[in-house]
């Protein structure tokens, strides 16, 4: 028996570029969202032609767009245009959820916005991502990941006394916004369910950013303490960190004492155990730069691989530092399914992430590929009755 999908049934008009809409988008449509790319009708999604290989960019199905994309449907649309308009006003009647990431006032301009669009569907979720918000000081400035990663203190809490500000490897201010927006638009459906009432969502990249840092922001806000760059190692504890190994580095988490006494153990160096710079917790950290060497000395003595099965096996959480192919790659990443393979006319099997969590009674499969700009033209437009003719004519004008 086929499981059913968690938002079956439920339709999301999706007007987001690049990467926090998209990636919003893409967990509704894990979950079983028919999910519709309305895309501008000469080259899309701007991510169609972001990627590293350039002869996909030419296809307009770049890497970036095929990263995010997977169960979507595309419909071009030129939503200036009065047609255009008018043809997305009908789609929005027999939708539940409409996103985009336009900077604020974008869709007012264009008759397109929540209030208009409210009184088509008073059912509506209307859910806006932006760099800052839709009101305040900031509002209208233009703002990609690396500048909200500057803005939000997050650079400013990376590397050490070597390297600060140091920027986070892979944009993680457009994929948490993201993520704000899928759990946004999920709450607003549920309670939707029990009202009968829509809503308008608005994410700022900038707020979805700062909760992330609360154990840093806590210490300052109610400690008092400004925080310090420490590069891998751990504030919260010693020895927490990064430390060199025989054939390269081992992260140890040795956060409650009985783990730290279960490290000298198996290093074995009982005299730090009674050594009164590391008998208690908060010394220790006062102190981590005297204790580093003094383990480290021990620790390059054998491999990593060696070392990680000794410390786990004494319950001291313990682990490799993978590249990112052997972090993918890795056995309990294939067990638990993150990566699914899907077929890509015109490229081939590629492979995409899946949903992360899993549930025992729905299914979060990827079931189709990303789309061809407009695959779906024919098939979302034939619901508000417009034929081939009526087709050929739209696309004529450049509306489609």
């Amino acid at each position: 028996m086929t499981k059913m999908r968690m938002l079956e049934g439920i339709r999301v008009l999706d007007l987001t570029n690049v990467l926090s809409g998209p990636f919003a988008s893409l967990h509704l449509a894990l979950l079983g969202a028919e999910v519709i790319k309305i895309e501008n009708p000469k080259d899309g999604d701007l991510a169609r032609k972001l990627g590293i290989v350039p002869e996909y960019n030419k296809q307009l199905m770049g890497t970036s767009f095929l990263a995010q994309n997977s169960n979507k449907k595309s419909v071009t649309l030129n939503t200036k245009s009065a047609e255009g308009k008018e043809i997305f006003k009908k789609l929005v009647k027999d939708s539940d959820v409409v996103i985009e990431n336009f900077r604020p006032g974008v869709m007012d301009r264009l008759g397109l916005g929540y209030k208009v669009l409210s009184e088509l569907n008073p059912k509506l979720v209307y859910c806006a991502i932006s760099g800052f918000g839709q009101t305040g000081p900031d509002s209208m400035k233009p703002a990609y990941d690396q500048i909200i990663q500057g803005l939000s203190g997050e650079m400013a809490v990376n590397g050490d006394e070597r390297l600060n500000p140091l920027r986070t490897g892979f944009p993680v201010c457009d994929t948490v916004g993201g993520m704000n927006a899928a759990f946004a638009v999920m709450a607003a459906l549920f309670h939707r369910a029990r009202t009968g009432e829509g809503q308008f969502i608005d994410v700022a990249l900038l707020d979805s950013i700062m909760p992330l840092m609360g154990w840093v922001a806590a210490n300052l806000l109610i400690g008092g303490k400004q925080p310090v760059v420490m590069g891998n190692d751990n504030f919260t504890a010693a020895p927490s960190g990064t430390f060199k190994t025989q054939d390269g580095y081992i992260n140890i988490a040795a956060n409650k004492q009985e783990q730290w006494e279960a490290v000298c153990d198996v290093l074995e160096v009982p005299e730090l155990k009674v050594d009164p710079r590391f008998q208690e917790r908060d010394t220790r950290k006062k102190n981590r730069k005297a204790l580093t060497p003094l383990l480290e000395a021990k620790l390059t003595t054998r491999g990593t691989d060696e070392w990680v099965e000794l410390l786990n096996a004494k319950d001291v959480p313990s682990g490799a530092i993978l590249g990112l192919e052997a972090a993918l790659r890795q056995p309990q990443v294939k067990h638990r399914n993150v990566l699914q393979k899907v077929k890509v006319d015109g490229i081939g099997e590629i492979e995409v992430f899946g949903l992360t969590a899993l549930f025992d009674k729905c299914s979060g499969d990827v079931a189709a590929p990303p789309p061809k700009l407009g695959e779906h033209n024919a098939e979302i437009l034939a619901r508000i009755g417009l034929g081939a003719d009526e087709l050929s004519a739209l696309k004529s004008k450049g509306v489609i």
